[in-house]
């Protein structure tokens, strides 16, 4: 006679107890984990777009374009190109002329090139007419932006000879220097390239030649030491003697500007 078998007993309550808390534990567990991993990935993006708004910041303020500022007169005791008028500035233009426009500058600063470059054809009418002169302020503070060519010096010292030596051509010898301008943190223009832009404006070619001389580099380096004591930035632009307050970075303002200062 066969054997009975002996009927599968289900689990205990205490069994079932302890299966469904361990599932409730592994499914906290499960849990826990799922909310660990949200967080660090929350903290991350909110990391990375911190990290996004400063930069951006950053790059704002490294790139923010340096508003003129009214300045006091710049003196120097080394000697000055012959074209300096009592301002200490390179005058440009008609010493009698009503309106007087100012500028300080430096030839690798990319703000100055695009000024020059928007308000060359405003600029050079004015002189023209002979109702407005130019100062120029040709500065050397970032000679550091050209790998050690001191390209801003070199640059300056050229505009200075010119300016001394054969001043009907400097105002032309100026802007072909800003339409050529290098960018900065290169080597900037050999000084061939300097002395080629003089030919091509109409500078003579003894006066080119002696741009290596270097004879106004002291007083480019004097007049930017005691320039930068009173400016916040280049281009500073003024009419006559108060900051221009149009947008120096397209054209039209700065030829209102001028037209306004004629008329009183």
């Amino acid at each position: 006679m066969a054997s009975k078998k002996k009927p599968v007993q289900p689990p205990s309550g205490g069994n079932r107890r302890d299966s469904l808390r361990k599932q409730r534990l592994a499914e906290q567990e499960a849990a826990r984990r799922r909310t660990v991993v949200v967080r660090v990935g929350i903290a991350v993006v909110v990391a990375a777009v911190v990290i996004g708004v400063v930069a951006g910041i950053a790059l704002t303020m490294s790139s923010q374009k340096q508003q003129p500022t009214a300045t006091a007169t710049v003196q120097t005791t080394a000697t000055a190109p012959s074209a300096v008028d009592a301002s200490g500035a390179i005058l440009l233009g008609d010493p009698s002329a009503a309106t007087t426009l100012t500028v300080y500058t430096d030839f690798i600063c990319p703000y100055c090139g695009e000024f020059d470059r928007t308000n060359a054809s405003v600029i050079s009418s004015s002189l023209a007419s002979g109702k407005v002169k130019m100062q120029v302020y040709p500065l050397n503070f970032l000679d550091d932006a050209s790998l050690g060519t001191k390209y801003s010096t070199r640059a300056a010292n050229a505009f200075a000879t010119v300016a001394n030596s054969d001043p009907d051509h400097a105002l032309a010898f100026y802007q072909a220097l800003f339409e050529n301008e290098p960018d900065e943190n290169t080597s900037g223009l050999t000084d061939q390239q300097i002395a080629d832009l003089a030919t091509k404006a109409g500078v003579p070619a003894d006066v080119v030649a002696s741009f290596t001389d270097q004879t106004f580099v002291p007083w480019v380096d004097e007049m930017t030491t005691n320039a930068l004591t009173s400016i916040s930035g280049t281009p500073t632009i003024l009419i006559d003697g108060k900051a221009f307050e149009g947008d120096p970075y397209h054209a039209g303002p700065l030829e209102e500007a001028l037209k306004a200062a004629e008329k009183g």
